[in-house]
């Protein structure tokens, strides 16, 4: 007897182990909210901030209304999230023999999915009006770090709480491996974290092979920063890879190794929903041989064009490249996230 819908390759359904949210289909929700508030308290309570001048600490979060929840829709993780923090903080003069405690408060009104955590306003008071100079220094060293421990906040949010929404297939294993093998296990170096250096090494590893260049564009049927986030969120990538990451850092200089480490790389230039920089290599590549591969990201009005341009390819593995890039990356995410159909 044929599958469900056997003969379209995005509605092919994979039988889970336990029979359970078949290929991750339904729609699954685990509430973030009280999580949420343990961490929130967690990252800012007893944050310091300090200059030359002044050393402050928030000393506790008056209020901390709202609610989070991760979600999970055809093996795709949807993060919502809505809250208002309010909170006190006291600082005073360093080296100085004014011992004044000075207190203030501050205001986070709307911290959402929906904004940029390095956007959201942070609303700086300092009871003593006379204390300019402490309100600038608050107002932007203060409003800076609370802002960087909101983006933390996010990163677990959808890192450490989220594990376990995306249920394994009876072919793949149960959790993410967690014994990592190194891309640089053969003992290669890897190249530091600037685009020169990535095509340093281009040069230097390719120098005495007979070279290919590969380009690639290929239109997914979503926003872009749905398409951007599908290679920077760690779980999205598990979900297209079908679980097989040995190691994924999305930061500049942030290794990864996919597919049981057969490719392998860094990660050398970001830019948020434009463009991904990577060193990167197959391990049946000659020894100490790295491409350099980039994804350009491009909305447009019904579709986003990503457009890959990979220089340094061993001229042999041209081929192999391509399909692999088609098959295992393009036509995967499309059939995991139903990015091949969906009208905006």
């Amino acid at each position: 007897m044929a599958k469900w819908g056997e003969g379209d390759p995005r509605w092919i359904v994979e039988e889970r182990a336990d029979a359970t949210n078949v290929n991750n289909w339904h729609w699954t929700e685990k509430n973030a909210t009280p999580w949420s508030k343990d961490k929130l308290k967690e990252l800012l309570i007893g944050l310091k901030i300090e200059n030359e001048e002044f050393s402050a600490k928030i000393k506790d979060l008056t209020k901390c209304d709202g609610e989070a929840s991760a979600n999970n829709r055809k093996a795709k993780l949807i993060f919502f999230y809505e809250w208002v923090i309010t909170g006190e903080w006291e600082a005073s003069l360093k080296n100085s023999e004014n011992k004044t405690v000075y207190k203030g408060t501050f205001e986070i009104t709307n911290l959402s999915e929906e904004n940029d955590p390095k956007d959201v306003e942070v609303i700086i008071d300092v009871k003593d009006n006379k204390q300019y100079k402490l309100k600038d220094f608050m107002r932007s060293q203060g409003a800076k770090l609370i802002r960087d421990q909101l983006t933390k906040y996010i990163q677990m949010l959808k890192e450490e709480f989220s594990q376990g929404l995306i249920l394994p297939t009876k072919d793949s294993s149960a959790a993410p491996k967690t014994s990592v093998t190194s891309p640089n296990a053969t003992g290669v170096k890897l190249n530091s974290t600037t685009p020169e250096a990535g095509k340093k090494a281009e040069a230097n590893g390719a120098s005495k092979l007979a070279v290919k260049k590969l380009v690639l564009n290929e239109e997914f049927k979503c926003r872009v920063e749905e398409l951007y986030n599908t290679f920077v969120d760690v779980n999205m990538v598990r979900a297209f890879t079908h679980n097989s990451i040995s190691i994924y850092e999305p930061k500049l200089g942030g290794k990864f190794s996919l597919f049981d480490a057969n490719i392998s790389g860094e990660f050398i230039e970001m830019v948020q929903n434009k463009k991904l920089v990577m060193n990167w290599r197959n391990k049946r590549w000659p020894e100490g041989c790295y491409s350099l591969a980039v994804l350009d990201f491009n909305e447009k009005d019904d579709c986003t064009v990503l457009a890959l341009t990979q220089t340094g390819i061993p001229e042999n593995f041209l081929d192999n490249t391509e399909e692999g890039w088609k098959n295992f990356y393009f036509n995967s995410i499309k059939q995991t996230f139903g990015f091949g159909s969906r009208i905006f």
